[in-house]
């Protein structure tokens, strides 16, 4: 039997029933390669629900999708439209009372998981009383919401401590976790795996016939949360400490995160009508908060918008590349390696010694040992990885190579010798790709027979984890050039952003200014322990000082160095920072150059936890009078801000998108600003022009806004969010 909807083109709801009375109702609307959570869905899937709870030959009812995934979450777009609290929780609200339609309509209902199940997505699958994932290795299951500022607001914060548990599900609920299928039946997300979709649906009919007064566990008059509700005293405990921990972990940046977890703990105290309200109030607070439109904007907008292509020449073919070269077999070339065999190319790892190459390949033979042993990869699939790269020390190895990635030492005349030396072996039409992350794209082109086949490719280390690739367009690129590189870092599975030659390009150039102002303020007297803080409240991850350690103070000054003799040689004015003075006293001096040598910032014990180091208050004394924290977070991310808009005034970026995602992925500017020129925004650009002088009068013109910056805020713009 078919409904009469199924006549209808443009339905998103296909309804049948078959002999057993059991009805499947398949979500897949039209137009989209996605099902998504709007109106023009719910609508229609309410009144198929009511069609099959009012029809008596119906014995129960199967959901499941005709896309690849079952269903993705929310419609973001009217979400980050709504600015009324009372207009977020009528919606959610509404979406709430259609999934307890579903639950308490006195039929079995069976999810049939085809696919990933994500946010609003996986809330209507725990809305179903019993659920199936097909054994689809590329399926992901999770409610997200927090990592776009928000949360599950279709009663996820409720269903799913009262299933699994309080102490299991808010790390999944707080850290947005996507399950593979195993995964989530083992945390108790999905009940059973089916091998095919046919066995998918013919699983889900069975149980709907054989469980025909099926209802939620929390719909039973003797439900018990497992492990206990929050005056049990063993979740107590854990709440006990658990907000400040999580105030520690986020110094109030991430408001969802503490919403989250007190709608889990608030609704775990009334009945489950009550606690849906709860958790609506928490929701709205999460969706007009300027937290969660930042996010939306840099994390959802403009990253769709790279990954789609944004950034990417029109008018070529999707390249793929089939022998990939990666020249240096040290950590970085090590890791690219890995990550291009992972991705399915023949890779060949070359270093100035078989040797060298061998000990760069089992740095990939230990990634697929953990791998292995933590079950995120099969034996099989290790040892086909690890068969694709090929170690060598001989040049000729790399004949036929259509990609090369060079990765050796930052050195000029060595790169210029393996790029001659490659070019004369590698396939003629193919791509040759420096990894650097200082040295001029278009000088390192010199060499080359041929600069327009010839690009930069910035990887992050550990590359293996670093989710961005910046890639650098020399002077003589080739917009084709530039299209397959785009290609490959898409296909290694990396974010890229495309950036025009410049000194520093622009993920170093602007993620010194953070550190150097570290620096300016230990010069100026604030305690160094202060700064460290304020940089971790402003949302960075690392405070500057230790982060200058990681990089190293002793690479800082040889890049001080070669800057300014490059510089001079061209004739142009070399910049003095504040910092510069600090950096040559630690390193050739005091001999502190850095976390590599167990001497910067910080003093670095063996077996022990690293200290900031005692004698910085000798050399740079501490100010009797210190500036307010606040002041010392606004220096540190205005800098950067102020560079970002420099960077695009000279076009060294070519988009907002590219500048808020590099920053963001590349050096861990706070993600709840949603990157710097997002931060611009919402500070006002006004404002921020009126600081920035303000700053610049009273520390140096390092804060002299952009020229750029101040024509937009008299004009009264903002940085656009994405074409269109």
């Amino acid at each position: 039997m078919v409904a009469n909807l199924n006549d209808n083109p443009e339905s998103p709801i296909r309804y049948e029933v078959d002999a057993d009375g059991i009805a499947v109702i398949t979500l897949d609307m039209p137009g989209r390669s996605q099902n998504v959570l709007n109106e023009t869905l719910t609508e229609p899937f309410q009144a198929v629900v009511e069609q099959a709870y009012g029809d008596d030959t119906v014995k129960g009812l199967v959901i499941t999708s005709g896309k690849r995934d079952f269903l993705a979450g929310a419609d973001i777009d009217g979400l980050y439209q709504m600015t009324d609290p009372a207009e977020v929780v009528a919606m959610s609200d509404g979406f709430k009372a259609l999934l307890r339609q579903l639950e308490t309509g006195g039929k079995p209902v069976v999810c049939a998981l085809n696919g990933s199940a994500l946010g609003g997505g996986l809330e209507m699958a725990l809305a179903c009383h019993h659920r199936i994932a097909l054994n689809n290795p590329k399926a992901k299951f999770g409610l997200v919401e927090v990592k776009l500022g928000l949360l599950p607001g279709g009663g996820g914060t409720q269903r799913l401590p009262r299933l699994i548990g309080i102490q299991t599900a808010l790390p999944l609920l707080m850290e947005g976790k996507e399950l593979r299928v195993d995964a989530a039946k083992a945390q108790g997300l999905i009940d059973e795996v089916a091998d095919t979709p046919d066995d998918l649906i013919t699983k889900a009919k069975a149980w709907a016939k054989v469980n025909p007064k099926a209802a939620q566990p929390w719909d039973e008059k003797k439900f018990k949360y497992p492990g206990g509700d929050a005056k049990h005293p063993a979740v107590a405990q854990m709440l006990a400490i658990a907000p400040s921990m999580l105030r520690a972990k986020t110094h109030g940046n991430f408001p969802a995160t503490l919403h989250i977890m007190a709608s889990v703990v608030e609704g775990s105290l009334v009945d489950f009508e009550n606690a849906l309200k709860i958790e609506s109030r928490y929701f709205a607070a999460c969706v007009v908060s300027p937290e969660a439109k930042n996010m939306i904007t840099t994390l959802w907008y403009q990253l769709n918008h790279i990954n789609k292509g944004g950034s990417r020449p029109d008018g070529y073919d999707r390249a793929r590349f089939s022998k990939v070269g990666i020249l240096g077999a040290g950590m970085m070339g090590s890791a690219i390696a890995f990550v291009s065999a992972k991705a399915g190319f023949d890779v060949v790892l070359k270093d100035v010694s078989q040797d060298g190459a061998d000990k760069g390949k089992a740095y990939s033979e230990s990634l697929v040992k953990k791998a292995v042993s933590k079950g995120r990869m099969s034996k099989e699939d290790g040892a086909t990885l690890l068969d694709k790269i090929l170690p060598t020390g001989d040049v000729q190895d790399l004949t036929g190579c259509d990609l090369i990635v060079e990765a050796v030492f930052e050195d000029r005349g060595l790169k210029a010798k393996v790029t001659q030396e490659t070019e004369a072996v590698m396939d003629a039409s193919g791509v040759f790709a420096s990894n650097t992350s200082t040295l001029p794209i278009t000088g390192l082109a010199e060499p080359s027979a041929r600069p327009d086949q010839f690009v930069g490719l910035h990887f992050f280390s550990p590359a293996d984890k670093m989710p961005l690739v910046e890639i650098i367009k020399g002077e003589q690129t080739s917009p084709e050039t530039l299209a397959r590189a785009f290609d490959y870092v898409q296909q290694i599975k990396k974010t890229p952003i495309v950036v025009n030659d410049s000194r520093g390009f622009y993920t170093s150039r602007v993620f010194s200014t953070y550190i150097m102002e570290g620096i300016a303020l230990l010069t100026d007297g604030q305690h160094p322990r202060r700064i460290e803080v304020a940089g971790l409240k402003s949302g960075m991850p690392v405070g500057p000082l230790a982060l200058h350690d990681e990089v190293s103070l002793s690479l800082s000054l040889h890049i001080m160095d070669q800057t300014r003799k490059d510089l001079e040689a061209a004739g142009k004015p070399v910049p003095e920072q504040p910092g510069y003075a600090l950096i040559r006293k630690m390193v050739s001096e005091l001999d502190r150059p850095g976390k590599k040598a167990g001497r910067g910032f910080y003093d670095y014990p063996d077996g022990g936890k690293k200290q900031l180091w005692s004698g910085l208050a000798e050399h740079w004394p501490v100010a009797a009078e210190q500036i307010p924290e606040s002041e010392i977070i606004e220096r540190m991310l205005l800098t950067q801000a102020n560079e970002t808009v420099r960077c695009l005034e000279e076009g060294v970026l070519e988009s907002v998108w590219d500048a808020n995602i590099g920053a963001i992925f590349g050096w861990g500017f706070a993600p709840f600003q949603g990157g710097p020129l997002q931060y611009l925004n919402a500070y006002g650009l006004d404002k921020a022009v009126v600081r920035l002088r303000e700053f610049a009068e009273r520390y140096g013109e390092r804060f002299t806004p952009a020229e750029r910056l101040v024509a937009m805020a008299d004009a009264g713009q903002s940085f656009e969010r994405v074409p269109g």
